[in-house]
């Protein structure tokens, strides 16, 4: 199964709907509860929907289409960009607008919206990343407003009551701040990076810890510790992502990541917890149907 995606398909060009029809026919055949098209920007649900859509009809076979129109849904959120973070006011009523035009009744993935995020506090500093992350872009405002960002989803999230996918990199302390400010614990730390004792913290109040492809190329010197934490992580609270385009796992470290290539974080994560992946993979099943309420 598919328990996230990033592959979003407006990154193919309008004459390539086959590629994303490919990829969707390939995920379908596993029968997957649930492929998750994740948002990044305020402004981005109704055009990954379009081009989800254009997809999902480019697939030939009629019982892998309506399978694949089956599985997918969507979240949409405002991942922590200085320009977002700075028009964070403007970008959440465009995020709401979005979201409202998405749901009305008629429209095609009218019921398909199930999740805000991703969202939250980055405080990773590598300005020649695509991401851009400077340290001296955060001034006091930047980084109140980063907050304040993200405790607005939290709180739309809550008002909503659906989970939240929580985007959470090098800022541990300020992401539990504000989780703890508005009281609200629904939902994923996305591409979990932290260890045990902050993983007891985060399940204590009953979030989900998602692991992607980059626990298959932890460093020698770290990888104890993340076998560690990948067998402590109770059953209820484990799932699975690929975070594609990026973090493609061993042995594609380094190439564009796809959905399809979540089999190899499973069988990684299923050795590590000394289980079958039929076994992992029903777990993961699981608390998706639970989590979305699938």
């Amino acid at each position: 199964m598919y328990s996230d995606t990033h592959f979003h398909f407006q990154n193919l060009t309008d004459d390539d709907a086959e590629k994303g029809a490919e990829i969707l026919e390939t995920m379908a055949a596993d029968k997957p509860v649930l492929a998750l098209d994740i948002g990044v920007r305020c402004d981005d649900l109704l055009s990954r929907q379009a081009h989800m859509a254009d997809s999902i009809d480019n697939i030939s076979n009629p019982e892998k289409r309506a399978r694949a129109e089956r599985m997918i849904r969507f979240s949409a959120g405002i991942w922590p960009d200085v320009d977002e973070i700075k028009d964070r006011e403007n970008c959440m009523e465009t995020l709401v607008e979005q979201i409202e035009d998405s749901t009305e009744d008629g429209e095609r993935f009218a019921k398909k919206l199930c999740a805000i995020g991703e969202c939250g506090i980055d405080h990773h500093w590598n300005p020649s990343n695509p991401d851009g992350r400077s340290e001296d872009d955060f001034d006091a405002s930047v980084y109140e407003g980063e907050r304040e960002l993200f405790i607005m989803q939290l709180q739309l999230a809550k008002k909503m009551q659906l989970p939240v996918i929580v985007h959470s990199r090098d800022a541990f302390d300020d992401t539990f701040d504000c989780i703890k400010e508005v009281g609200y614990d629904c939902g994923i730390i996305h591409c979990y990076s932290y260890g045990i004792n902050e993983a007891k913290k985060f399940i204590d109040r009953g979030w989900h810890l998602a692991f992607g492809g980059a626990v298959t190329y932890t460093k020698k010197s770290k990888m104890e510790e993340m076998e560690e934490l990948l067998r402590y992580v109770p059953d209820d609270a484990l799932l699975l992502e690929t975070d594609s385009p990026y973090l493609a796992p061993v042995p594609l470290r380094g190439s564009v990541n796809t959905p399809l290539n979540i089999r190899y974080i499973y069988e990684f994560i299923s050795a590590k917890r000394n289980i079958t992946m039929q076994q992992l993979n029903r777990i993961v099943e699981k608390n998706c149907e639970k989590l979305f309420k699938l």
